[in-house]
Parts: C-alpha cells; structure tokens; sequence
C-alpha cells in the first residue's frame, strides 16, 4: 500500500510527522529515505512530538543513534542517522537491530546503508524535492498490517490533515517525472 503527500513547507512536514507519530505502536520501524534536505528530521521531529518526547530531538549525525523516553505509554523512541555510515557491516557493528524491539519505536534517517538488517514489515517514508521546491510524501509497504492504518491516516474525514497540506492519494506505482 502506497499514499502521497504535498507538504508545501517545513512546518506542513512536522505536522504530518505529528499525524504519522499517532498512528505508531510499539515495534514499529518508520525508514526515511530522501536528499539532504528533504525533510526528514522534520518529519521525526512532528513523530517525537507525537508521542511526547520532552527533549529537543535532533538529527542523531554524529552520535547515530539517540534513545528518548516518550510520554504517552512506555516505549522509547530511537532516532537513527545512518548518513555517516559507508558499510553494512558498520551498521551491524552499532546494534541497529538491537533496536527492533516491542518496547521500542525506531525512526531511521538514511537506512539505505543497513537494508539487510531492516525488518520488512517497515514504514517507508520517501521525501522527494529539496529547496524551497514543495515535497511530495510517499509512504508505502508491504505489511497488511500498515496497509489499514495507512488507509486510515490518509482519510481527510479523520480530521487530522491541515487545510494546505495535501492528500494526493493512495495508488500502486509510484509515477515517474
């Protein structure tokens, strides 16, 4: 299950990082993929936020994985930047895996370097445009599982879509432009 987003700013990309961070459970893993600028520590900053971490959460660069204790139950986020990494063997070396627990929610910017290690029930979320350009959204997989939450989190008549921010809709391939 595919859908698409616009998000027109930084702002619009936090809020639905809000919106996504209500639809997450434990054991979840969410994988950004996009160009240095995208939006995707924006986009873990709106989940954080979600989900009530206190501290300000920030791109994980150098330290490459952060662990946040979250209000709202009792699991813990971890934001992950795998940028600096060059090998699968380094992400091996770290505990990426580690982290795919029941009482965790990963958030993993860059996964590209550790995609033998990545479980295939994961969120994918694909940010595509850079600039002041708008950003489309994509957010796909294959687990039937995110396929009904998906559905759900795409519904304007959830209540939960900003006025500008776009649902442009769910579908099977991803169009080439």
């Amino acid at each position: 299950m595919k859908v698409r987003f616009r998000s027109d700013n930084p702002t619009e990309t936090l809020e639905l990082g809000r919106r996504l961070g209500r639809f997450l459970l434990g054991g979840d893993v969410v994988l950004l993929k996009g160009d240095l600028g995208a939006g995707k520590t924006a986009l873990a900053q709106g989940i954080g936020q979600w989900l009530g971490v206190t501290e300000g959460l920030t791109s994980p660069t150098f330290t490459l994985i952060q662990e946040y204790p979250v209000r709202k139950g009792q699991l813990t986020l971890v934001h992950m930047d795998l940028y600096r990494l060059r090998h699968p063997e380094e992400a091996e070396v770290i505990g990426v895996e580690d982290h795919f627990q029941q009482d965790k929610i990963c958030v993993i910017e860059w996964p590209e370097v550790a995609a033998e290690l990545l479980p295939d029930d994961a969120l994918v979320v694909e940010l595509k445009g850079s600039g002041d350009e708008p950003r489309r959204i994509i957010m796909n997989s294959s687990d039937s599982g995110w396929a009904e939450r998906l559905n759900t989190f795409a519904e304007p008549s959830v209540g939960l879509m900003p006025s500008k921010q776009q649902y442009l809709g769910g579908y099977d391939e991803i169009p080439h432009s």
